[in-house]
């Protein structure tokens, strides 16, 4: 019987970069128990990004999970003009908020710990964010993922209303 292994050149294509590391221990009757939790993010800096999380006995397999499952989540993300995004937008997991603006070209990202990182594995060069509420690494990125979900294209637009883009746009 013939072995299925997944597509290992998908795999490839992406950059990761891990968001946390944690040790983790369970007390038993017997004693501690001692795991390590990984939150990864990955990404292959043309419009598609995914994040997930791991846990193992061992650091390097908690981080190999947390990679396949973030692999497995990959979205894509309408980039405008190869640099931003189309709209303003606010993304919430959890008590975190992040909003997320277009800017100017040159301006870079404005951006720190993991909505930076989540956005520059997307492939964007001229956001502005803030973060409001909690900063919790993991709830902040998964906001930052639903904030760039949410993100409609005027093309998107016109196409559910039935219009033109020109129409949309003005």
């Amino acid at each position: 019987m013939e072995k299925r292994v997944n597509n290992p050149r998908k795999q490839d294509e992406f950059k990761d970069e891990v968001l946390s590391l944690r040790r983790v221990t369970k007390v038993t009757k017997g004693g501690r128990t001692l795991h390590f939790s990984a939150f990864v993010a990955v990404g292959d800096g043309k419009g598609r990004v995914g994040i997930g999380s791991g846990k193992s006995s061992e650091v390097v397999e908690a981080i190999k999970k947390a990679r396949m499952q973030a692999v497995k989540n990959v979205k894509k993300i309408d980039i405008i003009d190869n640099r931003t995004i189309s709209h303003d937008t606010i993304g919430e997991a959890g008590a975190a908020k992040v909003l997320l603006k277009p800017a100017k070209a040159g301006t870079g990202i404005i951006a720190g710990g993991p909505v930076r990182t989540v956005l520059e594995l997307a492939g964007l060069k001229d956001v502005v964010s803030k973060s409001l509420g909690s900063n919790t690494k993991i709830n902040t990125s998964k906001a930052t993922m639903k904030a760039l979900t949410s993100q409609r294209s005027a093309e998107h637009i016109a196409k559910l209303r039935g219009k033109t883009v020109e129409e949309i746009l003005g």
